[in-house]
């Protein structure tokens, strides 16, 4: 499904005709250009490789600096591939901008979550806290993890303290509110993840 790359730009609210308030997210999409065009007689498969942003040279990896070179598109920030059905109407320099999508349609954005660090069960997971009356000390504790029985282990995707964000996150379906082409801004309703000036993936629902 083609897509664009975007930068985060923040959240704001917007009202329609009848006072009625919208969540939406502002992102600057595009313009995306079209690195690299990969077939399935050549690649095995139909994708398109775009770019986004602007870098300098001396913080890219030497091996990409090559490709990029290539395929005339030194300096791009970010890369990222998008499956296509068929390829026969993009180019290589070609750029894709807001205009491929349109107000009222759906989308889905992926991005990388904000890192929160090591959490507990109630962060992590919302469990409930214990009791905090005089002599109780569970207040925040998991609980029971298990019998000593059997099975005489911790199964497998128990639900315990740990690492929490910094994860490639997908939210479907969301509402395209606003386009605005001269300025490349794009306006989602509802949020996002990851924080302001992060780089996500919009990809067109269907």
């Amino acid at each position: 499904m083609i897509g664009l790359l975007a930068e985060k730009i923040g959240m704001t609210q917007l009202f329609d005709e009848r006072g009625r308030v919208t969540p939406v997210t502002v992102l600057a999409a595009g313009p995306c250009p079209i690195v690299q065009v990969k077939t399935p007689e050549t690649d095995g498969y139909a994708a398109l490789q775009i770019g986004f942003g602007r870098k300098r040279e001396s913080l890219i990896p030497k091996g990409l600096q090559g490709h990029l070179k290539k395929h005339n598109a030194a300096g791009i920030r970010a890369l990222k591939e998008v499956r296509v059905q068929d390829t026969s109407e993009y180019k290589v320099g070609q750029e894709l901008t807001v205009s491929l999508f349109e107000v009222g349609s759906k989308v889905d954005v992926i991005g990388v979550s904000k890192g929160r660090g090591f959490a507990g069960v109630i962060r992590r997971h919302h469990f409930t806290c214990g009791r905090e009356t005089h002599g109780c000390v569970t207040h925040k504790q998991p609980g029971s993890i298990g019998a000593s029985a059997y099975p005489s282990r911790v199964i497998k995707g128990k639900k315990l303290p740990g690492r929490m964000g910094g994860a490639r996150v997908t939210v479907k379906n969301l509402h395209v509110v606003g386009v605005d082409p001269e300025q490349h801004l794009i306006w989602v309703r509802g949020s996002i993840p990851g924080p302001p000036k992060s780089t996500v993936l919009i990809r067109k629902n269907g």
